[in-house]
């Protein structure tokens, strides 16, 4: 039948209309935003940057890899390596990004950031009240202004935040582990060293700078002295006589 349809939609219309004054179910018009409904989890807007711990500026995850920064199809992201190196959230000295910017009049939230960190340092917001009369300025935001607490993230994203700390707790369980065993092998290896060198003997270098062997060091035994030989007799020329002439 020809308009089918247009009749069915006009007709769940008024039905949501009258049922309106009677049912609170069907009061689908919210007075934004005096009231407003509560988004789903799934929901994202544009990206922040998780901390942990109460410093923002300590606590960031991020390493300024720049992969996000890479990946982004709109280049909305600029990233600035720091020179030197800081202590992170456990205290583990750390490259982090002097310059983290995020241009969110570009930004398409396709979520490939989000995708690609390797360090779960950045993450989907669902904030969307953020109009401004400064159209370049007011929507570059800086990293400051994009870090979010850990505890923010588990408000927004319970289930995803909570998957996040089991998985990053269990690598930093992972590399504690091997962090032992490799410092048992160090020194297993130091003390089987140092037992091989007190067990070998001494050697005497080349030239006589060691040790003399013992006998060297006794004094001589002494020698029989022996009575030096007295002249041997001369010969008489003239046999028979006594003295001279």
């Amino acid at each position: 039948m020809l308009g089918e349809g247009i009749l069915k939609g006009l007709a769940e219309t008024a039905k949501n209309f009258a049922g309106s004054f009677v049912s609170k179910e069907r009061l689908t018009t919210v007075e934004y935003p005096e009231e407003r409904l509560p988004l789903p989890e799934a929901a994202r807007n544009f990206p922040f940057l998780v901390y942990d711990g109460a410093d923002w500026e300590k606590g960031m995850r991020c390493v300024a890899c720049q992969i996000c920064e890479k990946e982004c199809p709109p280049k909305c992201i600029y990233i600035e390596k720091s020179k030197d190196k800081k202590p992170d959230f456990i205290g583990k000295p750390q490259i982090y990004p002097a310059r983290f910017d995020i241009d969110i009049s570009v930004c398409m939230s396709c979520q490939i950031c989000v995708e690609v960190c390797p360090f779960e340092a950045i993450k989907m917001d669902t904030e969307y009240e953020l109009s401004t009369d400064d159209r370049f300025g007011g929507l570059l935001l800086d990293r400051r202004q994009l870090a979010k607490s850990n505890e923010y993230y588990h408000k927004i994203h319970p289930t995803e935040a909570t998957e996040v700390d089991a998985r990053l707790a269990e690598d930093k369980a992972k590399a504690d582990a091997k962090a032992k065993i490799d410092a048992a092998a160090r020194a297993k290896a130091a003390a089987d060293a140092a037992s091989k060198a007190t067990a070998a003997p001494a050697k005497t270098p080349e030239g006589g700078t060691g040790t003399p062997p013992a006998g060297a060091t006794s004094p001589p035994a002494a020698e029989t002295t022996k009575p030096a030989p007295g002249p041997a007799p001369s010969a008489d020329p003239t046999p028979g006589k006594e003295g001279g002439d």
